[in-house]
């Protein structure tokens, strides 16, 4: 079954390395521990039943709780089966950036770093082009580089 624990936010890494210990030490039947970006403030945990599951969380530094309802598998599959499509922006695009301090802003693509998640472009409409490392949700694809060469 999966439980859901509340952290204090930020923690999630901490608490999971400290829970990981006490469950290999105490030789508790927790399955799994699942950590998630898009969920701060909470850590899932796969374990026998409920008890097992608020036995782990017992003084246990930065838990403030286990959730009383179980979590269903099907609601995990919608969290880590759809991961979004990666942005199709290619080397030489002009994108428009949306947020931060150049919102509104064209700029040129000049590096992708994938596993970041982050773009290094150069603004294109100010009189000496800066080079600036943004991620990749903070843009908007403006015009494709095949476009731009015609």
């Amino acid at each position: 079954m999966l439980f859901v624990y509340r952290v204090t936010a930020g923690q999630e890494k901490v608490v999971a390395d400290v829970l990981r210990h006490k469950v290999e030490k105490d030789k508790l039947p927790v399955y799994s521990i699942a950590m998630m970006n898009e969920l701060r403030g909470y850590l899932i945990i796969e374990a026998q039943d409920e008890v097992v599951a608020r036995q782990a969380a017992m003084r246990m530094p930065h838990i403030k709780g286990v959730l009383s309802k179980s979590m269903d598998i099907k609601e995990l599959d919608s969290m880590i089966g759809a991961a979004s499509p990666a942005l199709s922006v290619k080397k030489g695009d002009i994108v428009e950036l949306i947020s931060g301090p150049f919102k509104g802003e064209k700029a040129r693509v000049i590096k992708i770093d994938e596993n970041k998640d982050e773009l290094t472009v150069e603004l294109t409409e100010v009189a000496v082009p800066i080079p600036v490392t943004i991620k990749s949700h903070t843009i908007r694809s403006y015009q494709k580089a095949e476009d731009v060469s015609s």
